[in-house]
């Protein structure tokens, strides 16, 4: 209805996922390049989450996209299987007829499909969205799905797409089998409030417009408020604001307009602490940019600061500590409740006639005076201001910390090309006192040697990232992570680190 107004080839804020509109801000390209690692050159069952409108589906669809031509994808779309409906959807989506054959038949001619398909160069990954939904002894078979192997090679990836509900599932006991094979985990975090211009602009552009920016910032600011940064909130928003624009005449977007959006919308407001909480779990976003330099694997989040809980818990209590690839390794984090966004027309669309005249109603309803004075100086209060820069933090000369600096330095220098160390945890903000507890712990275990602390950036902050030990390769670490003292192996969720002697240590 207004692609013509605005000079667009076709709506922009679609909330069916066209791989053309995909993202790669807000940790989703990162998260996609690693997982592109991850299947190609890793084992384990892989684990992704987010809140309702994240973006899983966008991404899973980027992933078919993606993947290399010797390795087949089988997508299932449709989590609510039975158990014996999985062994015929997999069978099918690999051309195999086991129609009314008994398990056991299924699970030998997979296998030995499989098999053939590893002795050519391919390989085979699983690919389940909404994985929340998948019935618990579904789940479980594919865990023994996973189990399927040639000498020591696994002959099937799997992948998990789901929302939080998924990690309570997983932290049922009769889950843990499963639970204990996923070796990496990624969480897809909601657009920050200074992504939002990035992503209104880019959706605009990727649909043909042209013109200058127009959204304003006001009106970016109360969309992402009003979206709590979930993707399909910003699109219904955003489509509806320009919607109201059209109905008005104008190619600007103003909060007014987006107010009447929000009207029209009906949106269930979402638990504040819910949404702090879960925008807390930080992807190592810095680190996989050098992944494809070679330098790093790590993307996670974690559930609470895990500053506190290192300056307050003993190391074997960590139980929410961050993660290299997941929070905790078992995450319990309470779910975020996201009502459902109004659904698209069949033609993917957020709009229609009756939606418009509703829109239409509410921007004369909302339609602002004439500025004033002071009515303009109360706009420019609303304008969205940088945040401070953070500042580096003080580090006492003979600490602990210093020490594992210093010689984390010395180590880079000395290693080879190829040597590889196992990532416990990052931290959110670099608390020199913090990271001086648990160095004392360290020591006190007699594994202080062992630490290794690197400056990071984290959003914009300064923070730490801490591994263990030195490796002369990637299979030697990854064999050492069964080595790992007891408390480590309970508090963290361990994981291959890649070193790199050239990269730069501040």
């Amino acid at each position: 209805m207004y692609l013509e107004h605005f000079g667009l080839n076709e709506p922009p804020f679609k909330i069916t996922p066209v791989t053309d509109f995909f993202f790669s801000g807000a940790n989703r390209g990162e998260i996609l390049d690693a997982l592109v690692y991850a299947i190609t050159d890793g084992e384990g069952i892989v684990k992704i989450s987010g809140e309702v409108g994240s973006g899983k589906t966008m991404l899973c669809r980027m992933l078919l996209d993606k993947l290399p031509t010797n390795i087949k994808a089988i997508y299932l779309s449709n989590p609510s299987l039975s158990r014996d409906e999985l062994l015929y959807a997999i069978a099918d989506r690999l051309g195999l007829d086991l129609e009314g054959q008994r398990v056991n038949v299924i699970l030998q001619n997979l296998q030995n499909d499989l098999e053939a398909k590893y002795a050519r160069g391919e390989r085979c990954v699983v690919l389940v969205d909404e994985a929340h939904a998948m019935p618990l002894e579904t789940l479980e078979e594919l865990r023994l799905l996973y189990n399927l192997q040639v000498g020591k090679h696994k002959l099937l990836q799997i992948v998990l797409f789901g929302q939080p509900e998924l990690d309570e599932k997983l932290a049922q006991s009769n889950m843990r089998q499963l639970k204990d094979r996923i070796v990496h985990h990624f969480t897809i975090l909601p657009l920050s409030q200074k992504v939002i211009h990035t992503y209104l602009m880019f959706r605009m552009r990727a649909a043909g417009y042209k013109g200058p920016d127009n959204f304003s910032p006001t009106a970016e600011k109360l969309i992402g408020k009003a979206s709590h940064g979930l993707m399909r909130r910003v699109n219904i928003l955003a489509d509806k604001s320009l919607l109201a624009a059209f109905v008005e005449n104008t190619h600007t977007i103003q909060e007014h307009h987006v107010q009447a959006a929000i009207r029209d919308s009906e949106m269930t407001p979402m638990h504040r602490w819910s949404i702090r909480k879960k925008v807390t779990m930080v992807g190592g976003l810095a680190l996989f940019a050098a992944i494809l330099a070679g330098s790093g694997w790590f993307i996670g989040h974690q559930s609470q600061d895990p500053s506190n809980a290192l300056k307050n818990t003993p190391v074997a209590n960590l139980t929410h500590a961050p993660e290299v690839v997941a929070a905790t390794a078992n995450p319990t984090t309470t779910p975020v409740t996201a009502a459902a966004a109004s659904a698209p027309s069949s033609t993917g669309t957020t709009t229609s006639v009756a939606v418009s005249a509703t829109v239409a109603a509410s921007v004369v309803a909302s339609t602002p005076a004439p500025h004033t004075e002071n009515t303009q100086q109360a706009s420019n209060s609303l304008s969205i201001k940088s945040p401070a820069t953070a500042h580096k933090p003080t580090i006492p000369p003979g600490s602990l910390l210093q020490q594992r600096l210093d010689a984390t330095r010395a180590m880079l220098s000395s290693t080879s090309k190829g040597s590889a160390s196992i990532q416990l945890f990052y931290t959110e903000n670099a608390q020199p006192d913090r990271m001086e507890g648990f160095l004392n712990r360290a020591k006190k275990l007699g594994k202080l040697d062992e630490i290794f602390v690197f400056p990071i950036k984290l959003n914009g902050r300064s923070a730490y990232r801490v591994v263990y030990g030195v490796y002369a390769n990637s299979d030697a670490a990854r064999a050492g992570i069964a080595e790992l003292p007891q408390r480590y192996r309970e508090a963290f969720a361990p994981t291959l680190h890649l070193l790199d002697n050239s990269q730069n240590f501040p």
